[in-house]
């Protein structure tokens, strides 16, 4: 039992980031009908967001203070973080949740970028065959992972946990089983009701919101809500934004977790693509449906019981998965009939 319920947490922290990178996939497949391979770039952007914050806050002045002196009887240097001096408290917790509050840069960032991406690249491919709009968009996430690669190097950058989210938490107590018998490090929870909190607000936002119902009728049926005279377009330009915003603040809260990379994007595109997939191509539940159920089922198959009996499954069972679903139903689990199934 508590190796059951610490792999089902791993399987549902490790879904929540596939599924709100996959919920933008769709987003974009189902209001724009565009392949987009550059979504796990924007992933990484976000990421590299929270670099950027923790660099800038980190940044620091540096004074010669006489009174201090070195064992060779020289002057020391004394460093202090701009953010520190600047606030004075406030920048030592400014410093410390640098991660979370790279949300508000990641936010504006993320909604630019994916407007000007939409508008500058994307809506020429609107009508092209989805090989082109593939190839067109992979060769832009390769521009933006060498870009990134070039301004901040191609070694990983850790970026801490903020302290009051350190160690982990008695999970097992929480069930009822013995004290200590299953502990979960607490900033992991913390993403997981972040992706859920993230994944509940795009719904309501589509669900309850006049914008969010004329995007869900265009994405049921474009032409005759253009006919009515709204402009469909712009919404759906927006959508693309609001998109990239979703996969920015993703890797902004995923830093601590796995330390970015210029390649980061890429890891998690293919995985995500293939929830896409799986749940079904322009459907939403369908994305946030596989990706927690992959990210489940991949976190049972790394178990060490499984792998010794079936060695590297763990690495090649999300593929499998997806190819049993192509081979018995194309749409996907939840996909609408029709969509990729000719």
């Amino acid at each position: 039992m508590d190796a059951i319920l610490a792999q089902l947490l791993n399987g549902l922290d490790k879904g929540g980031a596939y599924a709100l990178i996959a919920l933008g996939l769709t987003l974009v497949f189902g209001t724009l009908g565009v392949v987009n391979f550059a979504h796990g770039a924007l992933f990484m952007l976000g990421a590299f967001c929270a670099v950027t914050i923790r660099l800038l806050l980190s940044m620091e002045t540096v004074t010669i203070d006489p009174e201090k002196l070195s064992p060779w009887g020289t002057p020391l240097e004394v460093r202090t973080p701009l953010a520190q001096q600047w606030f004075g408290d406030w920048g030592s917790v400014m410093l410390d949740y640098s991660v979370p509050l790279a949300i508000l840069l990641a936010v504006p960032i993320m909604l630019i970028l994916g407007i000007v991406m939409e508008r500058g690249l994307i809506k020429h491919f609107y009508k092209r065959p989805h090989a082109e709009q593939i190839l067109v968009t992979f060769g832009l996430a390769i521009v933006l992972q060498e870009i990134v690669k070039a301004f901040f190097g191609p070694n990983p950058i850790p970026q801490p946990v903020p302290t009051d989210f350190r160690g982990a938490a008695d999970v097992g107590a929480w069930f009822g089983l013995q004290a200590g018998a299953v502990t979960y490090p607490v900033w992991r929870l913390v993403y997981l009701l972040f992706s859920v909190g993230i994944l509940a607000a795009v719904f309501a936002f589509l669900r309850f919101t006049t914008f969010g119902m004329v995007v869900r009728a265009g994405m049921a049926d474009r032409e005759t809500v253009g006919i009515l005279g709204i402009n469909i377009d712009r919404r759906f330009t927006i959508m693309f934004g609001l998109a990239a915003v979703v996969a920015g603040v993703a890797g902004v809260m995923y830093t601590p977790l796995l330390p970015p990379n210029y390649h980061l994007g890429m890891d998690f595109l293919v995985l995500s693509f293939v929830v896409v997939v799986v749940g079904g191509m322009g459907s939403l539940p369908g994305a946030v449906a596989a990706g927690f159920l992959l990210g489940i089922v991949q976190s049972f198959a790394s178990m060490t019981e499984i792998k010794s009996l079936l060695p590297g499954i763990d690495q090649i069972i999300i593929y499998l998965i997806a190819v049993i679903i192509l081979l018995v139903r194309p749409r996907g689990l939840l996909g609408r009939s029709g969509v990729m199934e000719t």
